[in-house]
């Protein structure tokens, strides 16, 4: 049999995963598969329970709306995956034990990298979301010095979500329809700020309703990060993009978290050359 990894989700049908790390397994020759599996939140349980004992099981890449309600079935944590709260990565170990981690802290910030080494004065994020995907993000924001402001359909949970990632940090929690609305706020417009606007949500994605944001909200020099996949340009990109803003699409956290579990599964990096121009080009076509 071949060993094999996979990801979960539902739904999963449009997940660029498998072609990723069927990529990179095709140019190291490696002997192993990627996979993708559709798993409803009622079958998580049993799939779980089924792969652990599939010796040629590596493990599992997790999308939504997993990332939280797997942890209980899982024997430990990674310290990053503990602290998010969300679990996007599962590997087994030798002795058996299936290990939850969070790889997508470091691929969301793997293109912010350059920009984060600079020095700021401020640097502030408003964040849409309030899921897995929103909370490892939020987390590494406040890693990183960010002023968080996280909208979301419920306010309780957006300041549950911040409570839980940086409970003494000076954070605000907004309703979803505020970013809808225009506002006339004077923006400190000088240099050395950096101001984040991040979709964190499945808002914008296909089959999902239109994220709502109004530019308003976006002070001079924002830098739009939509982490939706499907499609890759979204409406929010495009109206940022026409606008002025810089900005940074799904991918981009995509391959760079995925990079990270690759070498978890199969036992050493994926090539990665040219700023994975050539991957970027298979994942477009």
């Amino acid at each position: 049999m071949t060993a094999y990894a996979e990801v979960i989700g539902d739904p999963i049908a449009q997940s660029k995963s498998p072609a990723i790390h069927n990529h990179w397994l095709g140019k190291l020759g490696l002997d192993a598969e990627y996979r993708a599996h559709h798993v409803a939140s009622e079958g998580l349980a049993d799939y779980i329970a089924a792969r652990r004992d599939d010796a040629d099981w590596l493990g599992c890449n997790v999308t939504m709306p997993h990332k939280q309600a797997i942890i209980p079935l899982l024997d430990r944590l990674e310290i990053g995956a503990e602290m998010v709260g969300a679990v996007n990565t599962v590997t087994r170990r030798h002795n058996g034990a299936l290990i939850g981690t969070n790889t997508d802290v470091e691929g969301f910030l793997e293109p912010l990298r350059d920009e984060l080494a600079k020095q700021h004065y401020f640097r502030m994020a408003r964040i849409i979301g309030t899921g897995g995907a929103a909370r490892a993000i939020a987390a590494a924001l406040a890693e990183q010095g960010f002023t968080l402001v996280i909208a979301g359909r419920s306010q309780g949970k957006a300041r549950e979500l911040l409570d839980a990632i940086d409970p003494e940090g000076e954070h605000h929690v907004a309703p979803l329809l505020h970013f809808a609305e225009p506002t006339d706020f004077a923006f400190d417009d000088r240099e050395g700020c950096l101001d984040l606007i991040v979709n964190a949500s499945p808002l914008g994605m296909a089959g999902h309703d239109p994220l709502a944001f109004d530019l308003s909200h976006a002070p001079p020099g924002s830098v739009f990060y939509d982490i939706v996949t499907h499609p890759l340009d979204t409406p929010l990109l495009r109206t940022a993009r026409e606008a002025g803003f810089a900005t940074i699409d799904g991918l981009s956290m995509l391959i760079g978290q995925a990079a990270i579990a690759f070498e978890r599964f199969f036992g050493q990096p994926p090539p990665r050359n040219d700023g994975d121009a050539e991957l970027r080009e298979i994942l477009l076509s």
